[in-house]
């Protein structure tokens, strides 16, 4: 009868040090309960987890339209008009160096929410600034232009506007005398 005990008492230890041994390895390697899973069911479509070390905090499913480009997003969207108050401003004479700013409104003319892609500049010294959520029809909005003076003599720059308009990109522009 001792005997059997000591064997029991010697399996259940076996078993309690590998179970021990067994977690230490897996929390060492930082294979979590959730990444297990993931490892185990590559088919599963939607699901995502992502630990903080990686420098995400998301867990939760990811759909299709998350994974999509904002310029993906703004091509299948709705054709819509947009229309300016303004498409030209001058900020006369600037000294080199200085910071100016303006900002163009504009109005959504048609009949779906308008949506900004994206921006180009003819020169780095000009950065616009757009919405980043639609715009309602109907709804005004506006693009702030920082300009930083740089050369000499009257500098003409344009912002080409990138939406899901009719036309596709519009152009906006402003000049400045630098001295």
């Amino acid at each position: 009868m001792a005997s059997e005990t000591r064997g029991y008492k010697i399996v259940l230890f076996t078993i309690f040090t590998l179970s021990v041994f067994t977690i230490a390895v897996l929390e060492v390697s930082h294979i979590s309960n959730f990444d297990w899973w993931r490892l185990n069911h590559k088919g599963d479509e939607g699901y995502f987890y992502s630990n903080e070390r990686d420098g995400v905090a998301y867990r939760g499913e990811i759909y299709a339209e998350h994974l999509k480009t904002r310029d993906q997003i703004v091509a299948e969207m709705a054709r819509t008009t947009m229309q300016f108050y303004e498409t030209k401003y001058s900020f006369g004479a600037v000294p080199v160096g200085n910071v100016v700013k303006h900002s163009f409104r504009f109005k959504n003319t048609g009949q779906f929410p308008l949506m900004i892609a994206k921006t180009d500049v003819s020169c780095g010294c000009t950065v616009p600034e757009f919405p980043q959520d639609a715009i309602s029809p109907g709804s005004d909005g506006e693009i702030n232009v920082v300009y930083t003076a740089a050369g000499n003599g009257l500098q003409q720059k344009n912002i080409i506007i990138h939406a899901n308009t009719n036309p596709e990109t519009i152009s906006i522009g402003i000049e400045a005398d630098v001295r």
